[in-house]
């Protein structure tokens, strides 16, 4: 949608910052029921156990580092949302949330035994940058690991929404600057570990479901919970939405359990260590 868009990192912060900002409220009663399938998974790709000295970067409300705490680790978190942060500190008072950038972390060299990102890493306007960082800030043998959404092919809502929009509205409609990172598979997620530095790299796919109430929660969610996908929808026609939200619900429903939704989704998980 906008490959013809010079690359701005000032540009894709200002917009990452501002998204995050204005759906930081209500993340936590939307979205992050999907990102939170993954939280156990990443924890154990990066081996975080009782003690582990953990790094949650583009921690969010805290959730990651939260999860982390109750396996015993020592964990702490960084976000460079001051929105984001304040619900983080308030849930998890004795927790540590550093405010700062992932492309520069505020942290002294071989800090930390292990590093992890739960779908941080994309929005990042330089995720090798970020990967660089997070390498620096690990001990020896300390071990990284991160998610990020799979294409939507291999996601059914984002490809349920998307279907929606090329049918019913304009798939180009938002001004939203391209994203800093696409490995979104995971050769180049293998590919980018490597090149910061990391050994042992490896990456999989996982599939969760996502159980919503009805498709306006799965919009509403989207809409509460994204930087470049809320923008999509913001910037469609107000009268093409009806039409968008009647299709994702047609659609959606092949995906019902009982009283519930159970939308497939998928992300890349992808791990690495720290040489001696």
């Amino acid at each position: 949608m906008n490959a013809l868009m010079e690359f701005d990192p000032q540009a894709i912060r200002a917009f990452e910052h501002a998204s995050w900002e204005r759906v930081a409220p209500r993340y936590g009663g939307t979205f992050a029921a999907a990102t939170a399938e993954f939280v156990e998974a990443l924890l154990d790709a990066a081996g975080v156990g009782a003690t582990t000295r953990v790094l949650d970067v583009c921690c969010g409300p805290g959730t990651v580092a939260a999860a982390a705490a109750a396996r015993g680790a020592d964990a702490a978190g960084l976000d460079f949302s001051p929105a984001m942060l304040d619900i983080a500190r308030a849930a998890h008072p004795r927790l540590d949330f550093a405010h700062g950038d992932a492309e520069a972390l505020p942290f002294p060299d071989r800090s930390f035994a292990a590093v992890v990102a739960n779908f941080g890493i994309h929005h990042v306007p330089r995720p090798a940058a970020a990967l660089a960082e997070m390498h620096r800030v690990l001990m020896p043998g300390g071990r990284v690991a991160f998610t990020m959404w799979a294409r939507p092919e291999r996601n059914a809502a984002w490809q349920l929404l998307f279907d929606a929009i090329r049918q019913h509205g304009d798939a180009d409609a938002t001004k939203a600057p391209p994203s800093g990172g696409s490995g979104n598979n995971e050769d180049d997620c293998c590919a980018a570990l490597a090149a910061a530095g990391f050994r042992d790299v490896d990456a999989r796919l996982e599939r969760r479901a996502w159980p919503v109430t009805s498709a306006h929660e799965l919009i509403a969610a989207f809409r509460n919970g994204t930087a470049r996908t809320a923008a999509l929808i913001d910037a469609q026609d107000p009268a093409a939405l009806p039409a968008i939200a009647a299709h994702l619900a047609a659609q959606a429903e092949r995906h019902r359990a009982g009283g519930h939704l159970r939308i497939p989704i998928a992300a890349i998980l992808a791990w690495g260590r720290k040489g001696a």
